[in-house]
């Protein structure tokens, strides 16, 4: 017998969210994706599953956009954010900051510091250039993009500033980056 479903487990102060008001999030998710969410709220775990079996034209693919769209809510993302995880070509990277520090909490909210910057300074100059949305929510940074080589990117500048590297040279790095990116984008 096949599996077709996923779990996910999101904190439980992001359940809500997930819901939405008057269950319209919830309802967006099903709607769009053909999938069935089955939240309890008492434990933030959530049971995506196909509302349709595979053997009736149930869509894999959406099983895997719904647990993204999920994840990306529990992760911090508002839902309006996490619903540009319906299009076909976007990705959810998460970066998982105590795989590069030792996890104090010291250490925990220096870093998240680091990556917000002066009134989220940081956090903007890597979204601006490399066109993502980031989320830092509790010991992870999540990232959302419509090319995998901007994700790759903000992950690399991420996952610097997590490492100590000096703002400007992540900066010049990001600044170096987006101009390739538009070079690219005019020649075609």
């Amino acid at each position: 017998m096949e599996t077709n479903y996923f779990i996910v487990n999101i904190p439980l102060e992001r359940v809500g969210v997930l819901i939405g008001q008057r269950g319209v999030v919830k309802k967006t998710i099903e709607e769009r994706l053909n999938v069935k969410l089955d939240i309890d709220s008492s434990s933030g775990s959530v049971k995506i599953e196909l509302a349709k079996p595979l053997s009736e034209v149930g869509d894999p693919i959406a099983l895997f956009k719904a647990r993204d769209i999920v994840e990306a809510i529990g992760r911090g993302f508002s839902p309006e954010r996490a619903f540009r995880l319906f299009s076909e070509n976007a990705i959810l990277s998460i970066v998982k900051i105590d795989d590069y520090i030792k996890p104090t909490r010291n250490n925990l909210v220096r870093v998240k510091a680091r990556l917000i910057g002066q009134e989220g300074k940081t956090r903007r100059i890597i979204e601006e250039n490399t066109d993502t949305y980031l989320s830092i929510y509790g010991d992870t940074v999540a990232i959302i993009g419509e090319n995998e080589e901007d994700v790759r990117v903000a992950e690399e500048a991420v996952i610097s500033i997590i490492n100590g590297a000096p703002h400007p040279s992540v900066y010049k790095f990001l600044n170096n980056y987006s101009r390739m990116r538009k070079m690219r984008v005019i020649r075609r």
